[in-house]
């Protein structure tokens, strides 16, 4: 994270940005999977901008969206799209408009303990088999009679994470489909625990995360139906690793972005979200991407 503040210190001296003139605080809060971009560049824009503080809470894209849309926070920040059905009538109710920006791209990752020598790639249909709403497998024999029988231990994201939400539209068919009988948290770092010691767990979290802690958790390759693919880098961004990757996004509202201190903060996140994503593990948007949400931050402050 230091590494990263210091390099976008540096960009964003650059790029002109930050006058150390500003003052004044910034709340942003929800998806922990985004939260560590968005740590990163507020790391970055306080080092030139001292007199704003910028806050990042985690309590998931669900818990995130619920704050922003009461007026709680400024940003929210999200790894799912915001809900038509759910959190867009909310912020509509109490006044609060906004835009989606992506920041990022990501992939879900599946992890096992370092030591499971067996399971390297796992089909849609297995990983379907073990995670839908009344499965009862708790051994890895079950899941293919090729696997030893190792008791089957599993970790994912809480309800109020937008990667569980992906993860299981993406996997069991229909948002929110998924087995209750799991480990399930909003801290990634307690699956990556959970994983690490336990012989025959398995778990899911974002490929950032997985490549920091690839001493304690083994990426899985998945099969989508055309062959195992390794999440990485270059697979998430050119879309071959299906189905499980995603765009990462922020959500500023223009009540916020017409401060200057949030308007500053947003310029200075996309004038440099790529040499931060890179820093800090994640898949960079494509130039098209970025594009795409600096008109869109432009619309928003414009407007204001």
């Amino acid at each position: 994270m230091a590494a990263c503040a210091s390099l976008l210190a540096a960009c964003g001296e650059e790029s002109g940005g930050g006058g150390g003139d500003l003052s004044g605080s910034i709340r942003t809060d929800g998806s922990s999977t985004v939260g560590p971009l968005t740590e990163a560049a507020a790391e970055g824009f306080q080092a030139e901008n001292s007199g704003v503080k910028v806050t990042v809470g985690t309590s998931g894209t669900g818990g995130g969206f619920e704050k922003f849309c009461a007026k709680e926070t400024d940003v929210s920040n999200a790894s799912r799209p915001i809900k038509d059905d759910e959190e867009v009538p909310v912020c509509k109710k109490n006044g609060v408009e906004y835009s989606e920006l992506q920041v990022a791209n990501d992939g879900i990752t599946l992890v096992v303990n370092p030591k499971n020598d067996w399971a390297e790639c796992l089909t849609v249909d297995q990983l379907a088999k073990i995670w839908s709403k009344g499965s009862k497998i708790d051994n890895w024999k079950d899941v293919d009679p090729s696997f030893p029988d190792e008791k089957l231990e599993l970790f994912g994201a809480g309800t109020d994470s937008g990667t569980f939400d992906f993860f299981t539209a993406e996997i069991n068919g229909e948002e929110g489909n998924s087995r209750t009988d799991y480990n399930a948290t909003e801290d990634d770092n307690v699956t990556v625990q959970g994983v690490a010691g336990s012989e025959g767990g398995l778990g899911y979290y974002g490929l950032e995360y997985a490549e920091q802690n690839a001493d304690k958790n083994k990426k899985v390759k998945v099969d989508g139906g055309a062959g195992c693919v390794e999440p990485t880098k270059e697979t998430v961004q050119s879309g071959e690793y299906k189905p499980l990757s995603r765009p990462l996004f922020i959500y500023p509202s223009r009540q916020a972005a017409a401060r200057p201190e949030v308007k500053a903060f947003l310029d200075f996140y996309l004038q440099n979200v790529a040499e931060l994503a890179d820093q800090a593990r994640f898949v960079p948007m494509t130039e098209e991407q970025l594009a795409k949400a600096q008109e869109k931050l432009g619309a928003l402050s414009g407007g204001a």
